[in-house]
């Protein structure tokens, strides 16, 4: 069976042999073929050239690519889609990576990040045994099962489940039909997991994202430096994670902010999973609200020595990148009226429409706003298993600052 082949515009074929792995429709000159949603096709320049093979979508990005070169016999099923050979081998060598990458006591991490790990539209994460499949295309959705196979066969008896969480990241109209579900095995939620030697309890079902932020272990590790004797705010704490790693490092006071209570009761039972309930040693050293960040903020006139702000996305299209800046800039301000002098401010976004520069001016901004001199001594970015593919810097959605304010 043929698949259909996309021929792209003379000079248009130039990002993909850069192997920038999306192919946008003001690129494709003409389709040979029919392709649904879904599909696999192969991407040509205008004299018939292969370019590369990847998934059909009737929209702005028309195609996501996930090999550049063309897919061995042995590889492939009869209508082209990548077998169980190609994703086991793939997803060995993704593996592989990891084993260099991860830091020791650690058990969850993410083992495939889309385009970055030449996957595009896919996240896998793992919790202890568990994977948690993300797909957020409807070509790497039909992919799922045979991906949970190559699973199988790469963890063997190290893994125990597999859950499918797509229903959230996919197309709206093609989500409709779609519900979140074990692929393979089960496992009871929520579930420890080891990082950096430090106890959380993810729940993947109900949890944000595939349930805990990974991305951001590199940055609570470092937060361990600057906490020791420390009175620190954890601001969008969601499950605690900055809150356990400051308390682990001997902050003398920890506090706690999220809008949502169940996040806070999450943020304590992972507390009580580090020291022992109730909290052990650390009895009257960490306090929960379940509070909006912004009405906390102004409401409290305490004086922290650390201060992290770690709010979701507030933009997720270029259209509402003007107010997400405004609101990030709000943030800011107010965060670094609360920080004492000869503090640290840990502050972050996750929008990748406001890309580094504008982040970083957007802070400026706001120490202008709050009156604050600032110095900077450290630029932030995801852990190493969340890798950005050099010619897809999109890629590179966190951004953080460490700032040392007088």
């Amino acid at each position: 069976m043929s698949i259909a082949k996309l021929y792209l515009q003379s000079g248009r074929e130039e990002a993909v042999r850069r192997f920038h792995p999306w192919v946008f429709s003001g690129a494709v000159a003409r389709v040979e073929g029919v392709p649904q949603d879904g599909d696999v096709v192969e991407v040509l320049d205008k004299r018939g050239n292969f370019l590369a093979t990847g998934h059909f979508h009737d929209g702005s990005i028309m195609v996501r690519i996930f090999s550049f070169v063309p897919l061995a016999e042995g590889e492939k099923t009869e209508d082209g889609r990548p077998n169980l050979a190609y994703w086991t081998r793939k997803l060995q060598d993704i593996r592989q990576v990891r084993t260099v990458i991860l830091p020791p006591r650690t058990n969850c991490y993410r083992l495939v990040h889309g385009e970055g790990d030449g996957c595009t539209g896919l996240i896998i994460d793992i919790y202890n045994g568990v994977a948690v499949l993300q797909a957020h295309s409807i070509g790497m959705h039909r992919e799922r099962q045979t991906i949970t196979e190559a699973l199988k066969h790469v963890f063997g008896e190290e893994l125990t489940a597999v859950y499918d969480k797509s229903a959230e990241t996919l197309p709206d109209e093609y989500a409709a039909g779609v519900q979140n579900a074990y692929r393979f095995g089960r496992a009871e939620v929520p579930h420890a997991v080891q990082e950096n030697g430090h106890t959380f309890l993810v729940d993947w079902i109900t949890g944000q994202k595939t349930g805990f932020f990974l991305d951001q272990r590199d940055n609570r590790q470092l937060l361990s430096r600057y906490t020791a004797g420390k009175k620190v705010l954890n601001a969008f704490a969601y499950s605690g994670g900055f809150s356990i790693y400051a308390l682990k490092a001997g902050a003398s006071l920890v506090h706690s902010v999220d809008v949502s209570g169940k996040a806070v009761d999450l943020t304590i039972r992972n507390v009580e999973a580090n020291f022992g309930d109730p909290a052990g040693d650390i009895s009257g050293r960490h306090e929960a609200y379940a509070e909006d960040v912004m009405k906390y903020l102004k409401a409290h006139d305490h004086q922290y020595d650390v201060v992290v702000l770690d709010p979701p996305a507030f933009a997720k299209s270029m259209s509402a990148r003007h107010r997400a800046v405004q609101g990030y800039k709000r943030l800011n301000a107010e965060g670094l009226r609360r920080v004492a002098r000869g503090g640290i401010l840990f502050t972050f976004s996750c929008s990748q429409v406001v890309d580094r520069e504008l982040f970083y001016n957007t802070v400026v901004a706001a120490a202008i706003e709050a009156g604050r001199q600032v110095r900077v001594l450290h630029h932030l970015s995801q852990p190493a298993d969340h890798p950005v593919n050099l010619f897809h810097p999109e890629g590179g959605y966190l951004k953080g600052l460490v700032l040392w304010v007088e």
